[in-house]
């Protein structure tokens, strides 16, 4: 009866332990790929603020005319918008998908199918408001 209280006490001690192992090696774990993942986020946003700065450096672009007289003057030249035929596609598009799922019955079909009309009318339309600004 003793060796099996003995035996019962060892096992529990034994098993305790190795509990108690796994859960640090699993908390370690767990620290490790949050670390990573923070610092995979980290490199994201690094790189979304470097492309945004290539872009601004884009935008502003400085023309220098000389004159004969010698004098100078500088402007700067923004960059140009959507046409009237990229916005109208858009936006037909989007009217024309959501229309088409609500009025079909497969929902999908619809939506593509209402989509591309949509943006090719809108796209006639803006082409036709760009002419008429000109």
């Amino acid at each position: 009866m003793k060796t099996l209280y003995v035996i019962v006490s060892s096992l529990v001690i034994f098993s305790c332990k190795n509990t108690n192992s796994d859960t640090v090696v699993e908390a370690k774990q767990s620290s490790i790929d949050s670390m990573k993942v923070v610092a995979e986020k980290q490199r994201i946003i690094d790189s979304m603020k470097v492309e945004a700065s290539k872009i601004e450096q884009q935008k502003e672009v400085v023309v220098v005319n000389q004159t004969a007289a010698g004098t100078t003057t500088t402007t700067v030249a923004k960059k140009k918008g959507w046409s009237g035929a990229a916005k109208g596609a858009v936006i037909g598009a989007g009217v024309g998908a959501v229309t088409g799922a609500i009025v079909s019955k497969k929902k999908g079909e619809g939506a593509i199918i209402g989509g591309l009309a949509g943006a090719g009318v809108g796209a006639g339309t803006g082409a036709i408001i760009d002419s008429s600004k000109k």
